[in-house]
């Protein structure tokens, strides 16, 4: 199964959090094809420059180098985005959802506003 990670699913597993639980780690530790979206690196980005999160001024690189795959952003999937039904209005989570429509990927989420939408969900 191929797996999109929300933003906070990366930060947990990043940090080794107990939030993560044990058996989600433990997949996305040896699942082959787990993906971040370039809207994660953004959004940590964004809210690293407002103070909103607390983090190593190199998070990004972090996440880049963590051996997950990369997810580009592509006019089908900012077409899909802009087309859904408005569950959620938060941008960058709006945008993982429909990457993982677009590509068929199961997002690996604990946010409730995402898993209204007809998207494959692995509840993290």
């Amino acid at each position: 199964m191929s797996l999109l990670l929300d933003t906070h699913v990366v930060l947990w597993w990043l940090a080794d959090d107990p939030e993560l639980p044990d058996a989600i780690k433990d997949r996305l530790d040896h699942e082959p094809d787990v993906r971040v979206s370039a809207a994660t690196i953004w959004e940590i980005a964004i809210k690293q420059a407002l103070g909103k999160i607390a983090a190593p001024a190199d998070l990004p690189e972090r996440i880049r180098d963590s051996g997950f795959r990369e997810l580009p952003i592509g006019f089908a999937h900012a077409m899909a985005a802009g087309r859904l039904p408005l569950i959620h209005r938060d941008p960058f989570d709006r945008m993982l959802v429909a990457q993982a429509r677009c590509e068929d990927l199961t997002l690996v989420t604990r946010d409730a506003h995402c898993q209204q939408y007809e998207v494959a969900i692995l509840r993290a």
